[in-house]
């Protein structure tokens, strides 16, 4: 049996590269009014590999190997530009007044635990 670990890390590095696009992930850039928006994506991947090979007896071989490879991907936000300007939006991030509306439930629970506790101690 003969390793071809060169082989084997090119295949795993092709599929990786056809699998590891923002359009893949997320979708292709697109226009909403007059911003235009770029998916960006992160990509962490890991690799690895081993062999070896011998004989337990005089005159006998044996070989092993094998290889591996993980990949992470993950959405991170959207460039937008409109004219000149470019901007970074985060994904799932929200800021200023988002993220005031989506404490909003937390507040209005808070409120009514307060005024049933003043009802009950009057």
């Amino acid at each position: 049996m003969e390793l071809h670990f060169e082989e084997l890390l090119g295949k795993i590095t092709d599929f990786i590269k056809s699998e590891a696009k923002t359009e893949t992930v997320v979708g292709e850039q697109f226009e909403l009014g007059e911003f235009k928006c770029v998916p960006v994506i992160k990509v962490g991947m890991g690799f690895g590999s081993g062999a070896g090979e011998g004989g337990q007896t005089k005159g006998s071989k044996g070989q092993g190997g094998g290889g591996g490879a993980g990949i992470g991907i993950e959405p991170i936000g959207f460039l937008v530009s409109k004219g000149e300007e470019i901007s970074f939006l985060e994904a799932g991030k929200t800021h200023g007044l988002a993220a005031a509306f989506e404490k909003v439930p937390d507040l209005i629970e808070k409120v009514i635990e307060s005024r049933n506790r003043e009802k009950e101690t009057v």
